[in-house]
């Protein structure tokens, strides 16, 4: 049984290696792990901060006229590369495989732990997540981030918008639109969001630093989060 965790950069790295949520996080997958011998994990990892901070000295040097789309993304997935190497390293004796740094190139799973990084410019780690998805058979994908639930409007500008326990992903995809700029902020890549539409997967959104959450998602109980599917 495979099951997908799309780590949020800014849940490991939000300014600095978050090493006392990393130690805690690590011990609820041992944990989730020694239940069943069957369970795996693919851990997929955003940029975070590093991510930002480079990005935004790319932005500074080169001004507004010479920024590029294509060159801030390859900064931000060298970023998500970065963060994944410690999250690697941590789980290191249950994750004999190197970094995926390409979601379309992996067959095989050998160990507990399999953990992905940036593949390429035109969408975040929310898609290679998708794609490992497909590819590992998981119907669902958890997507751990700083946004407990999806809302019916973004909550720091309408102050009327509403959390959703649920939403159609022909609804999700109207309210996150069709393109993909680097460091967008949404709960969910809409170029993830299209595939995972057409593939019949689920996402689940749900606070990335609550524990007790995450192995009830984990588990299969009643989370605190949103669905999408």
């Amino acid at each position: 049984m495979v099951k997908v965790l799309s780590v949020g950069g800014s849940i490991v790295v939000p300014d600095a290696p978050d090493t006392a949520f990393l130690k805690a996080f690590s011990q609820m997958v041992r944990e989730w792990l020694a239940v069943d011998e069957t369970r795996k994990l693919i851990l997929v990892v955003g940029g975070g901060s590093p991510a930002r901070v480079y990005q935004n000295a790319y932005k500074t040097i080169t001004g507004e006229v010479a920024y590029n789309n294509n060159e801030a993304d390859w900064i931000g997935i060298m970023a998500t590369r970065l963060n994944a190497q410690l999250l690697r390293a941590t789980f290191a004796d249950i994750c004999p495989q190197e970094v995926v740094t390409n979601p379309t190139t992996v067959t095989e799973f050998t160990g507990r732990i399999l953990v992905a990084a940036g593949w390429k410019p035109g969408f975040s780690t929310d898609t290679d997540a998708i794609y490992l998805a497909e590819q590992f058979g998981a119907k669902t994908v958890v997507n751990l981030s700083n946004i407990e639930k999806v809302y019916t409007d973004d909550p720091r500008k309408n102050p009327d918008a509403k959390p959703l326990d649920s939403i159609s992903w022909a609804d999700f995809r109207k309210m996150v639109g069709d393109e993909w700029v680097p460091g967008k902020n949404c709960p969910f890549d809409p170029i993830a969001s299209k595939k995972a539409s057409e593939n019949s997967i689920s996402v689940i959104c749900a606070g990335g630093k609550d524990i007790k959450n995450i192995r009830t998602i984990l588990d299969d109980g009643d989370f605190f989060g949103t669905k999408i599917g």
